[in-house]
């Protein structure tokens, strides 16, 4: 193993290295040539002396939001958000916004696309209450819930649309006609502040299933069209009251396909109160996945929301015990309506990590495996603001904007007074981003990348990472100024598989690059995560240091067991970069390879300690009554999707 890397610098927008994409440079600078055409080595017309002719990977990381809502969503719209698609897209470009409080925000930097996600399930029903529409009142429901409204009892109304509707599963109105207008004005939105090169709208909704098991699952999915307003208009979202299961919803989107010639993802959100149905070996229906199920999901379903403001999936200390930084976010009290508490047979079944696994052993006797999925970030904010930073978050819902007192409102209310069961809003994280390395900033582009799993998730910050594995990458291949070229000429990048290995070689190696964000922490390390099953069918994961900051020792057993140190000063809520690298990078091959064994890798970057967002309202406010156990300080991180490994392939 080689572990190389720089000491820290203030200068990290200088980091200008060939592993890691110039981190000062925005998405809306396209440089012509660039994306287009074979990878270098298959030159058109014979030698070329310019060696950027035919580079035909991605040059830069493109960040945004895909799980967002506006007013357009229910539950949002419903108590108290008043900004629509346009107010988000204008927000995302980096314009200065009202918040429905009032208060000025903008982002520190613009994001570079973003999908505006409202629920399918009673699509635009605030905004039609606000204006009074017609079909809307033509519904004797409708008339109800928008006299209540309008008589000043907006909570009242939502409770009772959760009531008549969620409970339920029923459409209370029931008129697509209603639908069809608040799509058609989504789609509007969408289409007017598409920028290809500078800023991409990509059209989407969420599907909100909560399974019918004895405690709600949350098992909602992002559903992200490649198309532009032709094609993705010919059909009304799916939802709910269409049906709770996500076969019928791949089915739906094969329909789409097969009527309209383009094209659908699905994203599956973050599985931590799914009651472990997230990635379940069981079909909805009670029957055994099979092969063709599987087929499907990975067909439909090649993302996964691995973090986001709902707490962090991608690992638990009960599924990882031996992991010291498996404890972040971590949603673990009970299911999503406060009713049970969790069980420990439902965590495998909901978390990134253990769902590696689990795909693995599916896929020995599938032959399909339906959790080789990638994975990435996002926000599922209510308010229609894409924050992710600690000091600059407007958090969930409305009612959760900054405020002296946000901290302590209530996200899930338990029921039956069991007090454990409730989730306050200081137990939110401020996360998170969806990272993709596309070869230009346009929909089809960045909807191929996300295809392929060229993609990694942060929980906020903006960490630069890349991550290749193959078989014969040299011990300085990391440091060399192609090596990028490299990465992808003799292995594959985030999100593939590797290669059938060559003759004589006895283990995979990796290649691993990280720049810290700019504006924001110096790293810790950079760790490999392998997740494999052993020759009796068990899962197995083992966590190897691979380059750590400060010079630090690396241990026999792969793992630095001295920490990167601390500088927070939580009264101040600030910390200094006087400790950790700024990049970190290294060549690794892994030591306890067997080539009989299925197995995946990725890559975990750490950041050092930082404050919270709880630590900077903390100050802001002045706030002296927070309780012990609200978190001042964490360390961000980004996860990329994994590199696998199937013997014989």
């Amino acid at each position: 193993m080689i572990n190389k890397h720089r000491h820290h610098s203030f200068l990290a927008a200088a980091i200008a290295a060939a592993m890691l994409v110039p981190t000062g440079v925005h998405a809306e600078e396209v440089y012509p040539g660039y994306g287009y055409g074979p990878t270098q080595g298959d030159h058109i017309g014979g030698k070329e002396y310019s060696p950027f002719l035919n580079r035909g990977y991605p040059q830069r990381v493109l960040w945004g939001d895909t799980h967002l809502h506006t007013s357009y969503s229910t539950d949002a719209g419903m108590i108290g958000n008043t900004l629509g698609p346009d107010w988000a897209y204008r927000f995302a470009r980096g314009e200065e916004v009202l918040s429905a409080a009032g208060m000025r925000t903008r982002l520190i930097r613009p994001l570079d696309f973003l999908v505006v996600s409202d629920h399918a399930e009673n699509f635009g029903l605030a905004p039609m209450i606000a204006e009074s529409n017609s079909e809307l009142l033509a519904s004797e429901w409708g008339r109800m819930v928008h006299d209540m409204v309008k008589a000043g009892d907006r909570r009242g109304a939502f409770q009772q649309w959760l009531a008549d509707a969620v409970t339920v599963g029923t459409d209370p109105i029931d008129n697509p006609r209603m639908s069809r207008t608040v799509w058609d004005r989504s789609l509007a939105f969408a289409e007017e502040y598409n920028e290809p090169g500078r800023f991409t709208t990509l059209i989407g909704f969420e599907w909100t299933s909560i399974a019918e098991i004895e405690t709600p699952g949350n098992l909602h999915r992002v559903v992200i069209f490649k198309d532009g307003a032709d094609k993705a208009g010919q059909v009304l979202p799916f939802s709910a009251f269409d049906s709770i299961d996500p076969e019928d919803l791949w089915a739906y989107m094969r329909s789409y396909e097969e009527t309209t010639g383009g094209t659908a993802l699905a994203i599956a959100h973050n599985g931590n109160v799914s009651n472990g149905q997230m990635f379940p070996i069981t079909r909805l229906n009670g029957e055994p996945i099979d092969a063709e199920y599987a087929a499907t999901r990975m067909r439909y379903e090649p993302l996964y929301e691995v973090t986001q403001m709902k707490g962090d999936g991608e690992t638990h200390p009960f599924i990882s015990p031996d992991d010291e930084f498996a404890d972040y976010g971590t949603w673990d009290k009970g299911d999503i309506a406060g009713l049970k508490p969790k069980e420990d047979w439902m965590i495998e079944y909901e978390y990134a990590r253990s769902a590696f696994g689990v795909g693995m052993q599916l896929e020995e006797s599938l032959g399909t495996n339906p959790y080789k999925f990638g994975m990435i970030g996002s926000t599922d904010a209510h308010t229609s603001l894409a924050t992710t930073r600690e000091e600059n978050t407007w958090s969930k819902t409305p009612t959760m904007e900054p405020s002296e007192d946000r901290w302590e409102h209530v996200v899930i209310a338990s029921v039956g007074g069991d007090e454990s069961l409730t989730t306050y809003s200081y137990e939110t994280l401020a996360s998170g981003l969806a990272a993709v390395w596309a070869r230009e900033n346009t929909r089809e582009a960045l909807f191929e990348a996300m295809r392929k799993k060229e993609t990694y998730a942060t929980t906020g910050t903006r960490i630069t990472v890349r991550f290749f594995g193959g078989w014969e990458y040299g011990p300085d291949d990391v440091f060399r100024p192609d090596a990028v070229s490299i990465g992808y000429d003799h292995g594959v990048p985030m999100g593939g598989d590797l290669p059938a290995r060559p003759s004589g070689v006895d283990a995979p190696v990796f290649m691993v690059g990280a720049a810290k964000d700019p504006w924001g922490a110096n790293l810790d390390r950079l760790q490999v995560i392998k997740v494999w099953v052993d020759a009796d069918g068990d899962r197995q994961e083992r966590i190897y240091d691979v380059a750590v900051a400060d010079g630090r020792e690396i241990g026999s057993d792969g793992r630095a067991r001295e920490a990167v140190g601390n500088t927070v000063d939580v009264d101040d809520a600030s910390f200094l970069n006087n400790i950790g690298d700024a990049e970190l990078r290294a060549v690794w091959t892994d030591p306890d390879f067997d080539p009989d064994l299925r197995a995946s890798y990725y890559a975990r970057v750490l950041e050092i300690p930082t404050p919270t967002w709880q630590a900077y309202d903390k100050k802001f406010f002045n706030i002296n009554n927070m309780p012990v156990d609200v978190p001042m300080e964490h360390q961000e991180r980004a996860y990329t999707s994994p590199i696998w490994y199937t013997p014989g392939s």
